[in-house]
């Protein structure tokens, strides 16, 4: 009796620091997202800069919807150790992987020259050192999703690999 590659794949164990990287994902991202929230309604939390002035129906909608797709893609990642995701073709987990993860990991990089000020980069000016911390943590914890997604698509691959 022959068995596809995708029945041994789906037999062979998820690693247990794969099962708990996929379960911070959604952790990882609601800070910024609470963080987000009351942009939208015009507050700046710290931020030494013109305030927008936007009306509410395009700025909450807005910010809303982008929280709720950054949650909703961190939940997506479960599907890299979890047996629905088994189905969708390994192909396609690898590259939407790869491409999410590559773009996350230049944000992370870009977080680290801006919260640094390496190479010439400079952060957002705060009104004080608090506020400076507390969006350098949130945002900090928010780049991490790049490179842990990386690191869950290799996991994959190679559970997947016949």
């Amino acid at each position: 009796m022959t068995t596809s590659a995708t029945t041994r794949a789906a037999e062979r164990p998820v690693p247990v620091w794969a099962l708990r990287t996929a379960r911070a994902l959604p952790l990882l991202a609601l800070p910024v997202c609470l963080w987000r929230l009351p942009f939208g309604f015009g507050f700046q939390m710290g931020m030494d800069m013109p305030r927008e002035e936007l009306p509410l129906w395009v700025t909450v909608p807005y910010v809303l919807a982008l929280s709720l797709l950054s949650e909703a893609f961190a939940l997506l990642c479960a599907g890299l150790v979890r047996p629905w995701g088994e189905r969708v073709p390994a192909r396609v987990v690898v590259a939407a992987g790869a491409v999410a993860g590559g773009a996350f990991t230049v944000l992370t990089a870009q977080w680290v020259l801006t919260t640094f000020e390496l190479a010439g980069f400079q952060d957002v000016g705060f009104v004080d050192g608090w506020w400076r911390a507390l969006a350098a943590v949130v945002s900090g914890l928010f780049v991490l999703w790049g490179p842990l997604i990386l690191a869950l698509t290799y996991a994959y691959h190679r559970r997947r690999r016949a």
